[in-house]
């Protein structure tokens, strides 16, 4: 695809997940709200079990718009994805119960599944291989404005506006939908297409883990695990957890702001990093700066210096998923790349769902409210070790190339 059409694509892609974004950080966004909402009787555990639901229905839609993607093209589990989204969002804001609140969110993940795995593909399958870290990082940066979006506009319509509110702004999906079907292409590339011809396998989950590929299936999925406790646990609990340390509710969702802009520009500075050989080191040190930065959050420093903390946890945390989903999408070729992103994120949600549940337990277990931040520390040490195991494919390797890897390449990370 020429560049105008790469372009085109990040843009859209951008687009796409600023909305999975919005909704990653919304639930952070009303916690404290929630937890004060007359006849709801929400409790701090309550919260956690919110954020874990929303994650629970997200390996079903990330394995099945994966495998879809790559069977009949990415538009329309695109398609599908948003309309279904903008349903469940819209009956989030009309709910009456918490129960009924609780089935929306579980019902939203299923859509926000489908998204990253799509959007991710098709970014990718757009741009020059050259370019394709950098492109594939832009639109990932999505997540986070959407991050900022649910930051601002909690911290200016709440606690006075209802929290039902921000759920509303969910419905905005749909006006893209138009623009998903006019250019997002119906079928895969031509020469993802005659690849798929040749595949002989029909089993897309046995071919990413034959003996070539099983040893970087594996490390990605148990890496996007331990990045996803960090996003879905921040994205949950960080305003709550500076409430919690003395912070009014507008001042906390400020540090949620800085989160998510030091999500963006720590991405883009990663992936053009990655661009000159550097994805691995940077994957590796966005890990171990999260556990810094959650240390940093946990003791009494100036606010400045705390808003930048949030910033590199930012960083450490989404940009470091970024990374990794940017990584996947240049190992896998063309025509199992949509299952290898959808069963990566698929398994890796089990993180998501136990990302948020987790900081509840260590919130309700421990009284010490230092307790909280030191738990990130545990997944973000993890995860670097994760990252470090990966190895150079026969020329630039998942983690260590500049991107320039054959479209069709299949060398495995452990060779």
């Amino acid at each position: 695809m020429r560049t105008t059409g790469a372009r085109t694509a990040t843009a859209l892609g951008l687009a796409v997940l600023c909305i999975e974004g919005y909704d990653l950080f919304i639930l952070g966004a009303v916690g404290p709200s929630l937890l004060d909402h007359p006849g709801w009787e929400v409790t701090q555990s309550t919260l956690g079990l919110l954020g874990s639901l929303t994650a629970l229905g997200m390996p079903l839609g990330s394995v099945a718009a994966g495998w879809a993607g790559d069977l009949y093209g990415r538009r329309l589990p695109m398609v599908i994805g948003l309309t279904w989204l903008s349903l469940w969002m819209l009956l989030s804001s009309v709910a009456g119960t918490l129960g009924f609140f609780a089935a929306t969110r579980f019902a939203t993940g299923i859509g926000l599944g489908a998204l990253i795995p799509l959007v991710t593909a098709f970014v990718s399958e757009s741009a020059t291989p050259a370019r394709r870290n950098l492109h594939v990082g832009t639109a990932l940066t999505g997540l986070a404005f959407g991050g900022i979006i649910t930051g601002v506009l909690g911290r200016v319509l709440l606690p006075a506006w209802d929290f039902h509110t921000l759920f509303l702004f969910g419905v905005f999906p749909l006006v893209l939908v138009p623009v998903v079907w006019r250019v997002v292409p119906a079928v895969l590339p031509a020469a993802a297409r005659e690849t798929e011809e040749a595949s002989v396998s029909a089993n897309r989950l046995g071919e990413i883990l034959v003996a070539r590929h099983r040893r970087a299936t594996l490390l990605f999925w148990a890496a996007t695990f331990t990045g996803l406790v960090l996003v879905y646990g921040a994205g949950t609990w960080l305003p709550t957890l500076m409430v919690r340390n003395g912070y009014d509710l507008s001042s906390s969702l400020e540090f949620s702001i800085a989160f998510n802009v030091g999500a963006v520009l720590g991405t883009l500075a990663a992936v053009v990093l990655a661009d000159r050989g550097f994805l691995k080191a940077a994957t590796v040190a966005s890990f171990l700066l999260a556990a810094l930065a959650m240390i940093t959050l946990s003791t009494p420093q100036p606010r400045p210096v705390l808003l930048f903390a949030s910033a590199v946890a930012g960083l450490g945390a989404l940009g470091t998923q970024n990374l990794v989903n940017i990584a996947v999408a240049h190992y896998y070729p063309a025509q199992l790349r949509g299952t290898g992103l959808g069963f990566s994120l698929g398994i890796g949600r089990i993180g998501a769902i136990v990302g948020p549940s987790y900081l509840g337990a260590v919130t309700v277990l421990f009284t010490w409210p230092k307790a909280s931040f030191y738990a990130f520390v545990v997944p973000a040490v993890l995860g670097a070790g994760l990252a470090a195991m990966f190895k150079g494919t026969a020329r630039d390797g998942p983690l260590a190339g500049a991107g320039a890897e054959p479209e069709n390449s299949s060398t495995p990370a452990g060779a």
